[in-house]
């Protein structure tokens, strides 16, 4: 008979056997392993070594998601942007906490959060949407993995298929009108669009951009902040920071013949370009703003970040290598460059297509 807690027994063959938990199973029931000896005492000295080991399955039944969760928070907050944190925390309060978090952790499964997966997808949430709350998830679980040397349950989680959307463009005709329009009604905002569409600025850099941030003798500008709405424990906040990494932060040499308008709208060095005063403008402001232009100038409407995709698709056809582009759009790599910002359209296919020559 097995002594209390051990889980040690004689089997009918005259061995022993002790067995030991090694997790979950997808249906949440507890696993087993088992091992064997001559006698007693034999069978109790492998299961003491194998408890003595790390093994990650060994849990605290009475952490809760939401208890380690709000661990790994307080962790990461020491070394992301504020921004980042505030995404964390808005993406856990709303969809992660409210269906795992009063769960034990060492019942969780791969099963569970697939049933979340597709839950959240039949609700209308996007693919991309839902890949990222679950990403944030499995980061979580990899943390309390490695601090605390407990299983990942998320490591086998399957991630859904993220369909890569189309981005609507405007075509070089439409393009040229939108320039001649914002020409015709020059302005601080017109100014502003007219840099993202020649210099790539994404939104909330052209928000963050002051006057003392162009060198005019160089000609020059140098991206040292950006400017986002972010969510906080008492609503939403403008949020003014560095750029959100490394490489964000650069200097662009500004094209010549942007300059002579930035010297007719030239002001007091700590003023923001966009809104002439020492008051910050936010992206969304700015957004419909360009919706605006775009009605006036009965042209289709596009997303602002469509103007940085622009910039970088007219650049590449202009003849720009690929390394410096990426450096000018901020880009830790040159790949990241080409598989999201560099956009063919069907007449420089045609245009490439024509360079074939019938061979004779």
């Amino acid at each position: 008979m097995a002594r209390r807690g051990e889980n040690i027994y004689k089997r009918k063959d005259g061995r022993w056997e002790g067995r030991y938990k090694i997790g979950y199973a997808e249906d949440g029931r507890a696993k087993y392993r088992s091992v064997y000896g001559k006698s007693y005492p034999e069978v109790k000295e492998k299961l003491f070594l194998l408890k003595a080991s790390p093994v990650k399955n060994s849990i605290p039944s009475r952490l809760t998601v939401k208890e380690l969760f709000d661990e790994w928070l307080t962790a990461v907050r020491l070394k992301v942007k504020p921004s980042t944190y505030a995404n964390y925390q808005m993406k856990a309060k709303k969809h992660l906490l409210p269906e795992s978090g009063s769960i034990c952790y060492e019942r969780l499964t791969a099963k569970m959060i697939h049933d979340f997966i597709r839950k959240k997808l039949n609700s209308g949430l996007s693919a991309k949407y839902v890949s990222d709350i679950v990403t944030e998830f499995k980061s979580m679980s990899k943390y309390i993995s490695r601090v605390h040397d407990f299983r990942n349950p998320l490591e086998n989680v399957i991630l859904p298929k993220v369909q890569k959307r189309e981005l609507h463009l405007l075509t070089d005709n439409q393009q040229k009108q939108l320039c001649q329009h914002l020409l015709e009604q020059l302005n601080s905002t017109s100014l502003c669009v007219l840099m993202s569409l020649y210099t790539g600025l994404r939104v909330g850099e052209i928000c963050g951009l002051k006057w003392s941030d162009i060198d005019f003798g160089k000609s020059i500008l140098t991206v040292s902040r950006t400017v986002q709405r972010i969510r906080s424990e008492h609503g939403t906040r403008i949020l003014i920071d560095t750029p959100k990494s490394r490489s964000s932060q650069r200097s662009i040499p500004i094209p010549e013949f942007l300059m002579p308008l930035l010297k007719k709208f030239r002001n007091q060095a700590d003023f923001y370009l966009l809104s002439g005063s020492a008051s910050v403008t936010e992206p969304r402001t700015m957004q419909n703003h360009f919706k605006a232009i775009l009605k006036k100038a009965n042209l289709p409407s596009v997303n602002y970040h469509s103007l940085r995709h622009m910039f970088a698709t007219n650049s590449i056809q202009a003849g720009f290598d690929v390394k410096t582009l990426s450096e000018i759009l901020g880009h830790a790599t040159a790949e990241t460059t080409l598989n999201r910002y560099v956009h063919s359209s069907m007449q420089r296919k045609a245009a490439c297509m024509n360079l074939l020559k019938l061979a004779a």
